[in-house]
């Protein structure tokens, strides 16, 4: 329930229609009515991510009704609404988190891009003193992806050498910081030699401009000839064939993007050279089951807290249809680095 009252519309940012850029515009939408089972929150930061331009262009499709949206799918703010279903307030792991109104907290969800949104409980994860509304916004989804995938899907160990494409771009940036933090080499790829050395202070030991240098030729003589024990991939179509080159035998591939295209179809036996392991993973699995997701998300808020996990934003963008459309050009020109928010209050 909420202590307060709150209005009946609100300012939001998003699309009518499904288009390019010029598509998104500014909005004035009811305030979300929240379910039983949802927590509503006062958003202060909403973070961009590439899957915005997917919902913005259509390509992929809104999971709720269609148009008029917001944009966003994470943020962070306080509490004000939360669930009133019984058997939510009755939940240990509910009950675990400890929630109450006013308090901080990141969510993820269609929508961020708005004064206010309302996600299912089991989405939402208290910031703990120590971390502001605005590193927990920049940290949620990124930084949870980063810790999620280096233990999961390729679980890195003291002595590994890791390479991490487009490592000056939040989820590389992320990558970085914790690879190294557990006594691995990281071998980055970025484009420009501004962007190395930011990657250079956010941990990587090696960073190749892959528009200048040959990035196989450069990887393997950082590895004297054996490649990497992993890689992280978001590119996708335009890495893929390189990565193949670059793996040592019994190491591991991890997709968890395709910024540049959807793999082309291939033949699995191209892996039984060097017995690569490949795997195309998602974070989110893990945020699933309310225990596990609670951990995690424990977890990455700590790394924030004690300094492990420095979060890099690049900028603020106002709370205008003008402010999200340059974030998300800024995005996919590549001009930025590190994470990119947008400022809603």
């Amino acid at each position: 329930m909420s202590l307060t009252p709150l209005p009946s519309l609100m300012r939001a940012v998003g699309i009518n229609k499904y288009g390019d850029i010029d598509a998104i515009e500014n909005l004035t939408l009811p305030v979300p009515q929240p379910n039983p089972n949802e927590i509503l929150v006062k958003v202060e930061y909403g973070g961009v991510n590439w899957l915005d331009t997917g919902y913005r262009s259509g390509n992929v499709p809104f999971p709720t009704p269609p148009p008029p949206k917001p944009l966003g799918g994470e943020a962070a703010g306080t509490i004000v609404a939360l669930p009133t279903d019984d058997g939510v307030l009755s939940d240990e792991q509910y009950r675990a988190r400890g929630f109450h109104v006013g308090d901080k907290v990141a969510i993820w969800g269609n929508g961020a891009f708005a004064e206010y949104i309302s996600a299912p409980w089991t989405n939402v994860f208290s910031i703990p003193d120590g971390v502001s509304t605005r590193d927990g916004a920049a940290s949620m989804i990124q930084g949870f992806s980063a810790l999620v995938l280096m233990s999961e899907a390729y679980n890195v160990q003291p002595g590994d050498r890791v390479l991490v494409h487009t490592v000056a771009g939040g989820m590389g940036l992320c990558f970085a910081q914790l690879i190294a933090a557990r006594g691995a080499t990281v071998i980055g790829t970025t484009s420009t030699p501004e962007k190395a050395e930011i990657a250079k202070a956010h941990g990587a030991a090696h960073v190749i401009l892959y528009k200048q240098e040959d990035v196989v030729k450069r990887v393997l003589e950082l590895t004297d000839g054996q490649g990497v024990d992993a890689i992280f991939d978001g590119v996708g179509k335009d890495t893929f064939e390189s990565d193949l080159k670059m793996i040592r035998k019994r190491g591991t591939i991890v997709g968890y993007g395709t910024i540049s295209g959807p793999l082309p179809a291939f033949d699995l036996r191209r892996f039984m050279q060097k017995n690569v392991k490949f795997t195309y993973a998602t974070a989110m699995l893990y945020a699933e089951d309310p225990k596990e997701a609670r951990e995690w998300f424990d977890e990455v808020f700590r790394l924030v807290a004690n300094g492990t996990l420095k979060m890099r934003v690049h900028a603020e963008y106002p709370f205008t249809a003008q402010g999200v459309q340059q974030s998300q050009t800024d995005m996919v020109n590549g001009t930025s680095v590190g994470k990119l928010l947008v400022k809603i209050a």
